[in-house]
């Protein structure tokens, strides 16, 4: 066996650690027994602390510094080489922490999930402060030993969005902002004369997930490699090759909470499902980014899930399930389902203030990664900064500060990811449209497929070979390019409140 072979054969070791990882969280998050929680949060911090000591070891930094020479990069293959400047670089930054810091903070996002769930549901933030507040103490302590240059946020930024700085995401965030705010005054000054009260009519649950899984069949998830479970929140996770799962969430008295969030978190498993078969066990088989893998979740969503070639199929197909729908116009029904509303809950914001929420956050967890706020202060500063952004303010805990499960796992930077993401959409589904000048036809027919083949081989067959400014520029043309959201935004939502 040669060097890149045995090399090949330790990072499959590394990556069967994590699977076993992969698999613990979504037991966790889908029904293990509560009081397993402490012993769980144990194993994770053991198994995570293993792997991340292979990953960093000796015998790793062997490997890399053989491999990444001149003469023997030249003899490996285009998979391999890229295999190999992935994994230096992330070694190169795992290797300035200390492996008992990598346990005990997969200690405390564990403890941290359990009291925040527990907080959620009882409104009440001081359960979970003691616990967050130990996060940010471990996630601060991360970023400071992986090092940066002016901004310690960036150290944590490059983990979901390899090459992007702080700086890049204020530059998308002052032109959106300068294009968004005017642009939802508009649309709030026009009066809407129908409260679209059909969304909230009573579907049992089981009926939705009939609903979820006949969207799910026509998008090609592969259900023999995958499954869909129920969250608390909505989520997408890889357990290894040929199991990509997925979960969402039902309200009886909003269906389309439950239909959408299944289609989200599909679009993330698409892609999962899509990557090489080559890449199976090794780091490449995932998404280029964060904001990479949120574009598809959000161009299947939002740009496809939404449009109004999408529901001249798939309208009569869902009043087979949903009866109750039956007598309600389907212009009705599209308008309806991209409302505008300035809304507390983030994940059912619709698609033009969506960025808004995602901009206070982001503001907030670069202010406390920087010691510019404390933890105490968060759930005044959230309520102040949701006045400023949308003109609300949350009356309990889980519409506001609670309401996300991200900080609980110590994801501070993941928050970004979704407004690039958006960006990204729409720039990629422009080219999409160039290069099939039939694709509305086929979507108003049902063929989702057309769309899948082309991300498949424009973007999901590559994994995570490139850093997503380059796959951007390679499936477009551009780096991201903000102003193809608000084109999109503006033409499609001047049509439906006819400014």
């Amino acid at each position: 066996m040669n060097k890149a072979e045995e090399f090949k054969k330790y990072v499959k070791k590394i990556q069967y650690y994590y699977q076993a990882l992969s698999l613990i969280h979504w037991d966790i998050e889908t029904g293990a027994p509560k009081k397993c929680i402490d012993s769980r949060a144990q194993a994770i911090g053991e198994i995570s602390t293993y792997a991340f000591e292979m990953s960093t070891s000796e015998k790793m930094e062997n490997f890399l510094n053989e491999l990444s020479l001149p003469e023997s990069m030249e003899k490996l293959s285009d998979n391999d080489r890229a295999l190999v400047k992935v994994m230096k670089r992330d070694f190169e930054k795992q290797k300035k922490i200390p492996p008992e810091l990598i346990g005990q903070l997969s200690v405390a996002s564990s403890k941290a999930q359990a009291a925040w769930e527990k907080a959620k549901n009882n409104d009440d933030f001081s359960v979970f402060q003691p616990f967050l507040q130990e996060v940010v103490l471990l996630t601060k302590k991360m970023a400071d030993c992986i090092g940066y240059e002016t901004n310690r946020y960036d150290a944590l930024l490059d983990e979901y969005e390899p090459g992007f700085k702080s700086n890049d995401v204020k530059k998308v965030i002052n032109y959106l902002k300068g294009e968004l705010v005017p642009f939802v005054e508009k649309i709030s000054e026009k009066e809407v004369d129908d409260d679209y009260s059909f969304l909230k009519i009573k579907i049992d649950r089981q009926v939705q997930r009939k609903l979820s899984e006949k969207v799910l069949r026509l998008m090609n998830y592969d259900l023999d490699a995958g499954r869909l479970d129920v969250s608390m929140h909505p989520f997408t996770t890889s357990i290894g090759a040929n199991d990509i799962r997925i979960t969402t969430f039902y309200r009886e008295n909003d269906f389309s909470d439950s239909f959408f969030s299944t289609v989200h978190e599909c679009g993330h498993a698409l892609y999962e499902q899509g990557v090489s078969s080559d890449l199976a066990d090794t780091p490449l088989s995932s998404g280029a980014s964060m904001a990479m893998h949120e574009s598809q979740s959000r161009l299947w969503e939002n740009i496809v899930a939404r449009s109004h070639e999408f529901w001249d199929f798939f309208y009569p197909e869902t009043v087979k399930i949903i009866p109750e729908l039956s007598n309600i116009d389907p212009e009705r029904f599209y308008r309806g389902i991209n409302t505008v509303k300035r809304s507390l809950i983030r994940t059912q914001a619709d698609e033009v203030t969506y960025n808004l929420h995602i901009m206070m956050r982001f503001e907030i967890e670069e202010a406390l990664i920087n010691d510019k706020i404390k933890v105490s202060e968060l759930e005044q500063i959230w309520n102040s900064k949701m006045k400023e952004y949308l003109g609300i303010v949350p009356l309990k805990a889980s519409e506001g500060i609670l309401q996300d499960v991200h900080w609980s796992h110590g994801s501070f930077g993941y928050f970004p990811s979704y407004m690039l993401g958006n960006v990204y959409s729409v720039q990629i589904y422009n080219q999409m449209k160039k290069d099939i000048p039939s694709l509305k036809d086929s979507i108003s027919h049902g063929d989702l497929k057309v769309i899948l083949d082309w991300l498949r081989k424009k973007i999901h067959v590559h994994g995570k070979k490139y850093e997503p400014k380059e796959l951007l520029t390679m499936v477009t043309g551009q780096e991201p390019d903000p102003s193809y959201f608000m084109e999109y935004i503006k033409d499609k939502y001047s049509y439906i409140y006819k400014i």
